[in-house]
């Protein structure tokens, strides 16, 4: 019996000094470019949040779920990538990080909440910023893409398009391109991405070629493709990304999510 109480005893000592399990990022794909990160702490930031694509089938639960939002992040002006941005920060009371163009146009323009943004969550080109008690850094980067905004009275300037790489404390660093084409610089951020998120469908972004060579270019950890068949001139597919990423030995790289799935990123 005193055999068996030291060793349950030595099992409970055991037990009780075993590190806690690390609570993950999880990173979830709404369609197009709309994905939602939350931290291991459990903060919410939404990218580009058009939940109510037409690739999203339960875009009308998902945006009712979207009760704790804590920032929004967005890539550039354009219809698609603001898409419910108004609807969940006046519903949560999110913070908007954009560039100041940007911002000041989805106030003028969008109804934006004045109050929800400020000095703190915005930046430019090159520059980073710290959010979230220091949990998430921002750094905003260029891209080849337009910069309208479209209103009642006609299209405004919405600032210089761009792209975002997210650094989670504990977590990964995300590089969301926005709408881009490929360009040189992008070189410049090898070693610095865990997850890319990348345009993938052609037309109005790098198509599946191109987008091969900025993972390339970059080596990422894994490569999520976006901004693909939400509508048919998209052309673009996971599966021509796929190929092309073989020309280079990368296809490993390539994540595909489907539209809700949710990665887990310890």
């Amino acid at each position: 019996m005193k055999r068996l109480c030291l060793l349950f005893t030595t099992l409970m000592l055991l037990v009780s000094a075993a590190p806690a399990l690390a609570a993950q990022a999880q990173i979830t794909w709404y369609g197009h470019a709309a994905f939602k990160v939350v931290t291991p702490s459990g903060k919410v930031l939404l990218v580009d949040p058009w939940i109510s694509n037409p690739a999203n089938p339960n875009a009308q639960k998902d945006l009712e779920s979207l009760q704790k939002v804590d920032l929004i992040l967005l890539t550039h002006g354009h219809g698609d990538h603001i898409g419910d941005t108004v609807e969940i920060a006046k519903k949560s009371g999110a913070r908007l990080v954009a560039v100041p163009e940007l911002q000041k146009a989805m106030v003028a323009h969008k109804g934006f909440p004045e109050k929800q943004i400020d000095r703190a969550t915005t930046g430019s080109f090159g520059g980073t910023i710290s959010l979230l008690d220091g949990e998430v850094t921002v750094m905003f980067v260029p891209a080849v893409h337009g910069g309208g905004m479209d209103t009642e009275k006609g299209p405004v300037y919405g600032g210089p398009p761009g792209g975002l790489l997210i650094s989670v404390k504990n977590g990964p660093r995300i590089y969301h391109t926005g709408d881009t084409d490929l360009f040189g610089d992008m070189a410049l951020l090898k070693g610095q991405v865990d997850l890319m998120l990348l345009c993938i469908g052609d037309k109005f972004t790098m198509g599946p070629q191109r987008a091969a060579r900025a993972v390339e270019m970059i080596r990422p950890k894994l490569a999520v493709p976006m901004h693909f068949e939400t509508f048919p001139v998209l052309t673009g597919t996971a599966e021509q990304f796929s190929k092309s990423l073989r020309t280079y030995g990368l296809e490993l790289l390539m994540r595909r999510l489907k539209v809700g799935e949710a990665l887990a990123w310890n």
